[in-house]
């Protein structure tokens, strides 16, 4: 009945037509006679009978063959596919050797972007020694990162347009990356960006991305660890998986169930803070870890490992980049009012711009906690730079960069302006050498003086 319900109609429009246009084409039809009439007529049946006929066709086709619904329409290919459904965008090789992976989204064009508004209750907070910078600007485009071994392999590329490098990744039985971290305290932290390409409704449930910290730096497994997987796959979700074993016995297996598809299909950005037994993981702004006892006690973690594991290397990929370890992350807030004064290069900014990078907020988010209990304070934010590029620029860019700051802290959380100073120091206090990657990251800093 559902299928008749337009002819129906049909006839109906041609019943009303007729009635409500008679009067005005009365005199048009009397002149075309009977002859022209009855073949008005005629054309108007044939017509009803075709409509008919194709709408009956349907309905029996439902009945016999339930799977089909009148003639199939040619379904349009997708951008970036070929008429069998595979990705036809293959990385480029540049004369000079350069690979770059194209039609890669660093972000997901259906969600919003991320602002600092979102990420106002974010409470990560990075350690204050950097231990650990790699961005990958020392080594070139196709080799293997310097500060990485792996078991396995893997290559740097370049994404569309950006000058980023990031590292592929490949999976595989035991394939293993691990950073060349000379010592982890009992408290650290470790940020890096994640990138995917080809995520599809067919991505096995088993895709996931292992990140363990264990007591050993070799290729074997520890005795003792604790990591976290989160998965890739896209038809269902299957959960971030938590893991440990103390003293070579598994202690804690578990799955939390949190749906995040849709985030790793976008550039995302991964923030682990390991306080002793405590193991806590954020994707973007959410925690989505936090097991208070999943590494053991008085055991020392020697190392970092990632792993990948479940992934169709014909279809998907996945890159990394923008790695940073560092000591502490415990609590910027004690230490601003014990000593009256703490430096942090936890507060992130876009390269040569003064906007801050949202995951930045759980620092900025402390050092409100701090003002709204010292009712009294003020306090001094002094920007600093690294030394590439020109001086006075960088002067000019680390005063912005500390007027940033205070932006956020009055604006986000309504702190008076009166009590926040802005100021810069440029390239001209250094506390690394700019003439290392990593001596630059300690030196791109942002200073919080209380005055009195």
């Amino acid at each position: 009945m559902k299928n008749s319900f337009p002819i129906i109609k049909l006839i109906f429009s041609i019943f009303f037509m007729f009635a409500f246009s008679s009067t005005a084409n009365g005199q048009l039809l009397k002149k075309l006679g009977k002859r022209a009439e009855k073949a008005a007529e005629r054309a108007i049946e044939r017509r009803v009978e075709k409509e008919t006929q194709e709408k009956t066709d349907e309905v029996l086709d439902s009945i016999l063959e339930p799977g089909k619904k009148g003639k199939q329409k040619k379904s349009p290919i997708p951008e970036g596919e070929n008429s069998s459904g595979t990705n036809k965008t293959e990385p480029n090789s540049n004369p000079d050797g350069n690979t770059e992976e194209s039609d890669i989204p660093e972000s997901s064009e259906s969600s919003e972007p991320k602002t600092i508004q979102v990420y106002s209750k974010f409470d990560f907070v990075p350690g204050d020694k950097l231990l650990f910078f790699d961005d990958f600007s020392d080594d070139f485009i196709g080799d293997f990162p310097s500060k990485w071994n792996t078991n396995g392999s893997g290559e740097l590329v370049t994404i569309n347009e950006s000058s980023t490098k990031w590292l592929k990744i490949l999976p595989g039985f035991g394939t293993q990356y691990i950073p060349d971290v000379a010592e982890l305290p009992e408290e650290f932290t470790m940020e890096f960006d994640v990138v995917t390409k080809g995520l599809n409704s067919k991505t096995s449930s088993q895709a996931y991305l292992q990140i363990m910290v264990g007591d050993t730096k070799t290729f074997q497994k520890p005795q003792n660890y604790g990591f976290v997987e989160y998965p890739f796959c896209q038809f269902i979700d299957p959960g971030i998986i938590i893991e440990n074993n103390i003293n070579g016995k598994r202690e804690i297996r578990n799955d939390v169930r949190v749906d995040i598809k849709d985030i790793v299909l976008s550039k995302h950005h991964i923030s682990l803070a390991v306080n002793k037994q405590r193991f806590r993981i954020w994707i973007n702004e959410q925690k989505l870890v936090d097991v208070p006892r999943l590494l053991p006690v008085n055991t020392k973690m020697e190392g970092i490992k990632i792993q990948l594991r479940g992934i169709d290397t014909n279809v998907e990929a996945v890159y990394l980049s923008n790695f940073k370890i560092a000591e502490g992350g415990i609590d910027l807030r004690r230490k601003l009012i014990a000593y009256g004064k703490i430096s942090t290069n936890g507060i992130l900014f876009d390269s040569g711009s003064a906007n801050i990078q949202a995951q930045s907020m759980g620092i900025i988010r402390q050092i409100y906690q701090v003002l709204a209990q010292e009712k009294g304070m003020k306090l001094k934010i002094v920007g600093h730079t690294d030394s590439d590029g020109d001086k006075d620029t960088n002067l000019d860019l680390s005063k912005k960069r500390a007027d940033a700051v205070k932006k956020a802290l009055v604006s986000i959380y309504s702190v008076s302006a009166e009590r926040l100073f802005a100021d810069g120091k440029g390239e001209s206090e250094p506390i690394g050498d700019n003439t290392t990657v990593n001596g630059k990251a300690q030196n791109r800093r942002v200073e919080f003086i209380k005055q009195n």
